[in-house]
């Protein structure tokens, strides 16, 4: 019943930097957990950074330092900057949003394309 779409991904080169935007449909509930994960052909999805609806946010070792999470919950936006890129950050990245009380229930965006090359 939520829908979830991300923005922002396309081709930039190594060293360059993107935005990921993510909004969701929902207007009478408002997520407690935003995140932002990556799947590259091959590989299990993986977790890039969350963030709660306190402001608590969590990173990946591998793009700490370089990305940085930000949204509101309340508004259910999230969004995803990314400095510094690296080829290796080369991977389709996935919008969820986390609602409920008494049991998660998770929503996910289609995906969006990031591809870091020269």
């Amino acid at each position: 019943q939520v829908q979830l779409v991300e923005s922002g991904g396309g081709l930039v080169q190594p060293g360059g930097s993107l935005r990921l935007s993510c909004a969701a449909s929902a207007r009478s509930i408002s997520a407690y957990l935003m995140g932002w994960y990556r799947q590259a052909p091959g590989k299990q999805r993986e977790l890039v950074a969350t963030i709660t609806s306190a402001g608590t946010t969590n990173y990946a070792d591998s793009v700490k330092g370089r990305f940085t999470i930000s949204g509101d919950s309340a508004q259910n936006t999230v969004y995803l900057q990314m400095n510094s890129l690296k080829p290796e950050d080369t991977a389709v990245y996935y919008c969820k949003m986390r609602y409920g009380i008494f049991s998660a229930i998770d929503y996910w965006g289609t995906g969006t394309q990031v591809t870091v090359s020269s």
